[in-house]
């Protein structure tokens, strides 16, 4: 009987693949091109690659199913979940295979879409296994689909083990699945050629065993060759260990600062009790790559200098392991392949912070769903600053801890706002990677840059404060930039004594035991505060409207000459509008079917 069982199950699973390879053949586009590639899931059973046509407003998705078995589940939603969410499924009921547009409710139920707006183009059987291709238009105008933009998107997949007679009777607590986040539309620029005197030079793990824990930093400590003169790096890429291509979620290059004649040989793990306190300064990034990114190139008049007499020869690589199925034993060699040359482009490529300053005077209440905080490139700053012809961004980096939400650079001019020069209103701080973007930003000078991060901290019962630890936050976009100039950091943070007057009036309105003395810390101080809606409500307006300390850094970490505390904040008297989403035309309203019968016949 059992055995009789199983071989109904395989042939039934054989029978749709062939029903659906057969129904499907031919209607895939011919020369369809998916340069982006992921894999899904830890085990690696199923890849996603894609491609973005900006003409069209539509991104093309292709699948490769290792095993397939009754169906997939595919689709998008704000942060991951499996609730709320747009979706693609492939399924079989027993007897017919089907693939339409779903979404599920508040409850992860999941209903029929009433515009199907995932189109299936084709699939095609090869030794690996099925690849499905489908298309989806970066805005539907249909309130149950989500909205593609730039930035993080969160996927989201599940394989159905059993098959099924309506979408209804899946259960997704019950089955194989998972997120993945990557940045599906990925600029339309023209890579530009390398150099023919290029050279490369890998900084990778030396073969390390990958602990059995969900989550881990591990960092190495490279050396650059004695008397390594200046070069420019045109380009890096990751190396991933075969193998591995699901457990290396991310990886950083780091130099260490010029200030240190010598940094310890150190490989392990980046937050052991053993790590010297010198690799805490090693903090200038070299290089960033995340999951799903390709290859980095700077733009052919610039490139990023290292090596030379004023600069480091430490290198500090950082890996972040994904590894939630906690696999032992794995041994891993990734890394990032630096590409450099010795022929020096016309400008040096400068990385320039923008936002929020580390500092507990910028804190967001426990209980939030979203708090904003806003760090401020003044004019007087960049005026003082940036050289006459401007400088020109073409690459951006976002980053907070944990309770980022979302996070915007825009633009302001003569207090008009301009243009966005990067957002991501999906941000994960799981995810972050340098991006190009899409075309140059030029900064003049008395120009302003506006950073705003939006933060969530439902799940905290304590105050989060600005800072370095994992728990408290920031709110920084990284910037690159060329032409390379003294301005390394260009941010604010609410003025001190604007701050020590609220906490003065969070203690007379609320008769509350609030210690405001000169001995108790800041982060002491906000602990102390009972967060009731008026104490919440006066800190969103003190950052609104205080004046603000702003920092208009050199390199070396000192201030540009001038008056920089209790600045006013700057004054925009014109935003930018929102973008309208292009909406095409209807979709059918039912999903895809497979005629077995027709099938059977031929």
């Amino acid at each position: 009987m059992l055995r009789e069982l199983a071989s109904m199950y395989f042939t039934m699973v054989a029978v749709f693949l062939v029903i659906l390879v057969v129904a499907l053949q031919g209607l895939v586009p011919r020369g369809t091109y998916f340069p982006y590639k992921v894999p899904l899931d830890p085990q690696g059973l199923l890849e996603l690659s894609w491609n973005v046509s900006y003409p069209e407003q539509a991104v093309y998705f292709q699948i490769l199913i290792r095993k397939l078995k009754f169906g997939l589940l595919f689709g998008m939603s704000d942060r991951g979940e499996f609730e709320n969410a747009d979706l693609a499924v492939l399924w079989n009921d027993g007897h017919s295979s089907y693939f339409g547009d779903a979404w599920s409710d508040a409850h992860g139920q999941l209903h029929m879409d009433s515009q199907q707006d995932y189109q299936l183009l084709g699939a095609q059987k090869a030794p690996e296994g099925l690849y499905l291709l489908f298309r989806r238009a970066f805005s539907t105008c249909d309130p149950k689909d989500y909205l593609i933009e730039d930035g993080t998107v969160h996927l989201i997949y599940g394989i159905l083990e059993n098959p099924v007679h309506s979408l209804r009777a899946i259960n997704i607590s019950t089955m194989y699945r998972g997120l993945q986040r990557v940045q599906l539309l990925k600029p339309n620029i023209t890579i530009p050629e390398l150099p023919n005197n290029v050279k490369t030079m890998e900084i990778t793990t030396p073969n390390i065993v990958i602990p059995s824990q969900e989550t881990t930093y591990w960092c190495y400590i490279a050396k650059l060759p004695d008397s390594f003169a200046k070069h420019h790096i045109v380009m890096y890429e990751p190396v991933i260990t075969a193998g591995n291509e699901a457990l290396v979620h991310h990886m950083e290059i780091f130099q260490c600062t010029a200030e240190f004649d010598s940094i310890p040989q150190y490989n392990d793990l980046c937050d052991s009790k053993m790590k010297p306190e010198r690799l805490n300064y090693c903090r200038h990034v070299l290089a960033a790559w995340a999951m799903g990114a390709q290859a980095f190139y700077y733009p052919k008049e610039a490139g990023l200098a290292f090596g030379g007499p004023d600069s480091s020869r430490y290198l500090r690589l950082e890996v972040h392991y994904h590894n939630p199925l906690l696999f032992k034993g794995r041994r891993d060699s990734s890394g990032i392949r630096l590409y450099y040359t010795a022929n020096l482009r016309p400008h040096d490529a400068g990385i320039m912070e923008l936002g929020l300053v580390y500092t507990p005077v910028m804190a967001v209440p426990p209980g939030e769903t979203t708090f904003i905080l806003t760090g401020y490139c003044t004019d007087k700053c960049t005026l003082q600053a940036l050289p006459e012809d401007g400088i020109r961004i073409f690459a951006s980096q976002l980053h907070t801890h944990l309770a980022g939400r979302k996070v915007v650079t825009v633009l302001s001019r003569d207090g008009r706002e301009q243009q966005v020069v990067n957002a991501d209103g999906h941000y994960s701080p799981h995810f972050q990677e340098i991006r190009m973007l899409k075309e140059l930003v030029a900064v003049f000078p008395g120009d302003e840059l506006i950073t705003t991060c939006t933060y969530n901290t439902e799940d905290r019962n304590k105050v989060t404060v600005g800072g370095f630890g994992i728990m408290e936050e920031m709110c920084v976009n990284y910037v690159h930039y060329y032409p390379q100039t003294q301005l390394e950091l260009c941010k604010s943070a609410v003025d001190p004594g604007y701050l020590h007057l609220y906490f003065n009036t969070v203690n007379r309105f609320n008769d509350e035991e609030v210690c405001t003395c000169p001995k108790v810390s800041v982060p002491e101080q906000f602990s102390s505060i009972p967060w009731n809606a008026f104490n919440r409500d006066v800190l969103k307006s003190l950052y609104n409207f205080a004046p603000i300390s702003v920092h208009c850094n050199k390199s070396s970490a000192v201030r540009f000459p001038g008056d920089w505390e209790k600045q006013p904040l700057p004054s925009i008297t014109k935003t930018l509008r929102e973008p309208q989403p292009h909406c095409p035309g209807p979709r059918p309203a039912v999903p895809v079917p497979i005629n077995l019968s027709d099938i059977r016949r031929g």
